[in-house]
């Protein structure tokens, strides 16, 4: 059964990943999906061929959702105030909002773990403005279709692991900071019943840890295999998680909460796409594991 018949839903950055995988299931639970991100198949990444929001767009298709491709640059305001215009002339309503948008990775990774005296400035800058402000920019623009109808959901994808240090101090303060944001939406849009969350998966099987872990091989993400393979989730997990949120009457309950992937299919009962049951995950980190030295 479509689940979510009659719900129109917005993923940003969903050319790959995450963002991929949510909007692979909220189109196959009957939303209208609109896929947003930089690449399309004229603009292609130099890297990962096929992660396009058009190639998004014709996997919701092929399971008999509607996707809709819309580029966005959500650095670029005048582009994310012209995507929600279209949205509203379009179909009048939005629903459900999933700010998956992200920036930071684009600098030299070797140097993600190195103490904050050595990270780049401009890591920091990129995960304020294509991560913070991308989410807030969105946030306000949905807020604003929503409060007319009283209703929607806005969930704010974020890595988290509650009172642990997560690697890396811009990525630590620019998550905290999107936890804390959706936080704060719940309260202000409280009385409009509408409910803002933070959601939290593991470790996906992306694009990116497909290839880094099978290098030189074709890898799909129901064949990948490695030590350590069991803490792993689909990138479809958290789409199952965020379809959970949206089609519970109950919802409220959890606005500002910041919530992990295993902890939902925990309490709403679904596994991963290969059956198993993958719990919350916990990241830590060790002093002895990091280089801290100056």
């Amino acid at each position: 059964m479509a689940r979510l018949q009659g719900k129109i839903a917005l993923v940003t950055g969903a050319s790959r990943g995450a963002g991929r995988g949510i909007a692979r299931v909220l189109g196959e639970e009957g939303a209208p999906v609109y896929v947003t991100g930089r690449r399309t198949r004229e603009n292609p990444h130099p890297e990962f061929a096929g992660c396009t929001i058009d190639d998004t767009v014709d996997q919701v298709n092929a399971r008999g959702g509607r996707g809709i491709a819309v580029q966005v640059d959500h650095t670029n305001d005048g582009q994310v105030e012209a995507l929600f215009e279209q949205i509203q002339r379009e179909q009048g309503r939005l629903d459900i909002l999933v700010n998956n948008i992200w920036g930071g990775y684009e600098d030299d990774m070797d140097t993600f773990t190195d103490g904050f005296w050595k990270q780049p400035l401009a890591r920091l800058d990129k995960m304020f403005d294509a991560g913070i402000r991308a989410h807030f920019s969105a946030s306000q623009y949905a807020a604003r279709m929503m409060i007319p109808q009283k209703s929607g959901l806005i969930i704010n994808t974020t890595f988290w692991d509650e009172d642990k240090y997560i690697s890396n101090l811009p990525y630590d303060i620019a998550k905290a900071a999107i936890n804390r944001m959706a936080f704060s939406m719940a309260y202000e849009l409280h009385d409009y019943n509408i409910a803002a969350i933070a959601l939290s998966p593991g470790w996906m099987r992306t694009e990116v840890i497909l290839a880094h872990y099978s290098p030189g091989k074709q890898t799909t993400d129901t064949e990948f295999s490695f030590e350590g393979w069991e803490i792993t989730e689909s990138i479809e997990y958290i789409g199952r998680a965020v379809t959970a949120l949206a089609t519970d009457p109950n919802v409220m309950e959890k606005s500002g909460k910041t919530l992990t992937v295993g902890g939902v299919a925990q309490e709403y009962g679904f596994v991963d796409i290969d059956g198993r049951s993958v719990p919350p995950f916990t990241f830590t980190i060790t002093r002895e594991q990091r280089d801290l030295t100056p």
